[in-house]
């Protein structure tokens, strides 16, 4: 388990992803209220997919995240999305950072981005919350668990995002995106990643809805109150469209499959001890919240999700392989492929496939 240190906070900008900062403080200045240098620009550790960057000015601090440079996979890095969905939410009072400007002209920094408010809170890298009370471990765990709940009630269309995602089918659309995308950055034959690919299409549980998805919500995508347990702003929403609520969650509770080595995962932990609650409480507390009677079909979601886990992750690998990565931690992933692959298949098996 990687020590906390080495994903917070933020450092000199890389000499890759380095940028003309006089051309984005005059940009900037022309459109947000109160925006004056000089401007100070260092680069996040943590992320992997999209450049962030920490934007300091004697008055305020401001994040702003951009797609990489160089050859990218397509439809990846859409910074415009996720502009698009925190305009959406922040007026409603949805936790998320507050968006300032949108620039899709690659003439100011060399690729398109955003830039939002900096929000002041704690990141939590380790599930298991090893520096935390358990009254705290508790409190932390129902307040993701009620975020998202409250992000899956929201009607789409009257936040203006009726078209945010194409409806529909939305399972057998991701199957096939991840699928594509897998083996558009494949670097070696993994036999268990081909068997769920050619498994999951026809065995799609019946009786899909459709909502807004943040599509990699976990725990350390989330800002935290300084010393309350509460979730001032959810992040990364690069992967979010209209889909079906259970692909977001089922892929949350990744949390109690993985084991401690990925990020703090909670198989094997003694969860009571924690006080952090067991799986079947998570999901009850989840249904109970979403009007939902359970999730039968379990296993089938675990599957699905941990191929396209591991299709994320081989997206990475393929990256460092074409000098486009964004973390210099990104060339773990490619040995995280294969076992995630074979965790996926036992799932599959366990519902009855293959």
């Amino acid at each position: 388990m990687a020590d906390d240190s080495e994903f917070q906070g933020a450092k000199p900008v890389e000499e890759r992803h380095r940028f003309d900062e006089a051309a984005l403080a005059g940009f900037l200045a022309a459109r947000i209220d109160g925006f004056a240098g000089p401007l100070a620009v260092s680069q996040f550790k943590g992320g992997q997919s999209n450049p962030t960057y920490l934007l300091t000015t004697p008055q305020a601090r401001y994040v702003l995240r951009r797609k990489p440079p160089g050859k990218l996979l397509p439809s990846a890095h859409a910074v415009d999305r996720e502009y698009r969905v925190l305009a959406a939410l922040h007026p409603i009072g949805f936790p998320v950072a507050r968006p300032f400007v949108l620039c899709e002209d690659e003439a100011v920094i060399g690729t398109a981005f955003y830039v939002m408010a900096m929000v002041e809170g704690r990141i939590f890298w380790n599930g298991r919350l090893p520096d935390c009370s358990l009254e705290e471990r508790a409190a932390i765990y129902d307040a993701m668990n009620e975020t998202l709940a409250r992000l899956h009630q929201i009607d789409p269309a009257a936040i203006g995002l009726a078209d945010y995602g194409k409806p529909g089918n939305y399972f057998a659309r991701q199957v096939a995106r991840w699928t594509k995308q897998y083996q558009a950055s494949e670097t070696e034959t993994i036999n268990d990643m081909d068997r769920l690919i050619a498994w999951l299409p026809g065995t799609i549980p019946p009786g899909e809805t459709s909502g807004l998805v943040h599509g990699d919500y976990r725990l350390d995508n989330m800002i935290f109150h300084p010393t309350a347990p509460r979730v001032v702003a959810l992040l990364d929403w690069e992967l979010s469209t209209l889909g079906d609520p259970l692909a977001d969650f089922t892929y949350h509770l990744m949390q109690w499959v993985m084991p401690e080595a990925q990020r703090g995962g909670l198989r094997g932990a003694d969860l009571a001890t924690l006080g952090i609650p067991t799986l079947e409480d998570y999901v009850a507390r989840y249904c109970a919240r979403t009007g939902r009677d359970g999730l039968p079909q379990l296993d089938w979601y675990f599957a699905y999700n941990l191929f396209r886990l591991a299709a994320i992750l081989q997206g990475i690998a393929g990256r460092v392989r074409d000098g486009t990565a964004a973390s210099s931690y990104a060339s773990e992933a490619s040995t995280q492929v294969r076992m995630l692959a074979q965790l996926g298949a036992a799932y599959a098996y366990r519902f009855g496939g293959f």
